[in-house]
């Protein structure tokens, strides 16, 4: 009986393996981070549509507002920019972490591509593993926020005296499903276009990153990043020239931004260098410092990837508290510098709804810096081994690691404030400046840019723990593995 059975166990057995090798990859670093970002993207999408179902549903039974659709449309214009806002931050992280994982994968690449595997073939695995993944999370948050809600919705309708009948499970909650899944498929093919300059001789080698030699021999993205920059800044224009005669200005100055950023998260591995050498010299010149600013310039892809992020995150909440501080300001400024305490807490409670829905997008960033910093140790086990060979101790590479996190965190912080500023400003000036102000109500008018400091301090302490939350992982990761085994890899 056993030389019968035997056979069969082993027949079995194959299928199960077979399949374990095939999804071996969803266990890598940097894959379940992709998960989380899509899951988090996909309910921000499901949690802003319910949202605006819901209370579309409650304001057409009420007789009072019920025959009017102008706040319902303005509801979805927000809900559709917000929801854009969280796919594009996620998309960005998304490239990036996939672009970090096949610096990872440059050897097996390699080895592929010497036994007859193509770079299109290879960049194809990378694309179907973004969808994947991306299906997963998306699936996960669209699953996870409906039952949220299926309790949620009886709960309001008592809180609020009202019955709705509004059903949480709606066909149109597929939308940012589909969006966040398709997505992380373009993000993934986007992120993986180092796969195209893989050859075989680097088989022999591990993990490579581009140095800064490298990557000024590159034109395509210098290229693409100074007409996205130039239409951004264009539309930026526009929108605050059409802002004197309209308030339409501000969707203009929307784009504007939205094609500007894009050219600054491209040209990030040439703008990122010169202000991260240059914050290097507020930690001192120790030997953890020294080593901590090389490592952050040396392979400028790599920090340009974990700080861009921080910017983004960072960008959007200022950009919001500055805008509505501004029109708070103008508002006081045409009262004769009274302020209008009715006007400012309406602008409070506004800008403090949208700096927390915009926070998802900064969530969505951290989560990004944390993953990015802890695949960049995994993959620098050989270096952080051959340092501890030299003579130093676990407390200076935790040292390193930990000003590392902070170098790349306290330049995105200053880089995003300075963004976030200007485009709240621009925001401010393209929606207000058609507006006839008191004494002498006379257009157009010109809104002077206010920084309102305690978002500023709330966000500053943020990434402070954002930096020792996202140091946290890879330290443990940089002081466990001995020398020995850590330069045998």
């Amino acid at each position: 009986m056993t030389t019968l059975t035997a056979p069969a166990a082993a027949v079995a057995t194959v299928p199960g393996a077979a399949r374990s090798s095939r999804l071996a990859w969803l266990r890598e670093r940097g894959m379940g981070a992709t998960i989380l970002v899509s899951a988090i993207s996909t309910a921000f999408g499901v949690v802003l549509l319910s949202a605006t179902g819901y209370i579309s549903a409650v304001l057409r039974a009420n007789p009072m507002y019920g025959s009017s659709d102008t706040m319902i449309v303005v509801l979805a214009l927000l809900s559709g920019i917000l929801l854009a806002v969280a796919v594009y931050v996620a998309a960005i992280v998304t490239a990036n972490t996939f672009s970090t994982i096949i610096a990872g994968r440059t050897r097996r690449i390699a080895l592929l591509r010497l036994i007859g595997a193509t770079a299109r073939s290879q960049r194809s695995e990378v694309a179907r593993q973004g969808l994947t993944v991306g299906a997963i999370g998306a699936l996960l948050g669209l699953g996870a926020t409906t039952l949220a809600m299926l309790p949620a919705v009886p709960f309001l309708d008592r809180a609020l005296g009202v019955t709705s009948d509004w059903s949480p499970v709606q066909p149109v909650l597929l939308l940012p499903t589909i969006a966040v899944a398709l997505t992380t498929w373009v993000a993934a093919w986007s992120g993986s276009r180092r796969v195209l300059t893989v050859t075989p001789l680097e088989a022999l080698g591990g993990s490579v990153e581009r140095s800064r030699e490298e990557i000024a021999e590159g034109r395509g993205r210098k290229t693409t990043a100074i007409v996205l920059g130039a239409l951004g800044a264009l539309l930026l224009g526009g929108g605050l020239l059409l802002g004197l005669l309209s308030p339409v200005g501000v969707l203009v100055a929307f784009f504007g931004g939205l094609f500007s950023f894009t050219a600054v998260a491209i040209s990030a591995v040439s703008i990122m260098p010169p202000l991260l050498r240059a914050t290097g010299r507020l930690f001192g010149r120790s030997v953890t410092a020294r080593l901590a600013a090389e490592n952050a310039v040396r392979y400028p892809e790599r920090s340009s990837r974990m700080a861009i992020g921080v910017v983004m995150g960072v960008a959007l909440v200022v950009m919001f508290a500055v805008a509505a501080e501004s029109a708070k300001a103008l508002v006081t400024a045409s009262g004769g510098g009274e302020p209008d305490p009715s006007f400012n807490e309406m602008m409070d409670v506004f800008s403090t709804v949208m700096m927390c829905l915009v926070a998802v997008s900064a969530v969505i960033a951290a989560v990004g810096l944390v993953n990015l910093l802890t695949i960049g140790v995994v993959q620098r086990k050989r270096e952080l081994g051959l340092l501890r060979a030299l003579g130093l101790t676990s407390a200076q590479i935790r040292r390193m690691v930990l000003i590392e996190a902070a170098h790349v965190t306290v330049t995105a912080l200053l880089f995003g404030l300075t963004m976030g500023v200007l485009y709240g400003w621009v925001a401010a000036q393209s929606l207000l400046g058609s507006v006839a102000v008191p004494p002498l109500w006379m257009s157009p008018t010109f809104v002077a840019p206010a920084v309102p400091w305690l978002p500023v301090a709330i966000v500053v302490v943020a990434t402070a723990a954002l930096t020792l939350a996202a140091a946290v992982a890879p330290t443990r990761i940089a002081t466990r593995t001995a020398p020995v085994e850590a330069l045998s890899e």
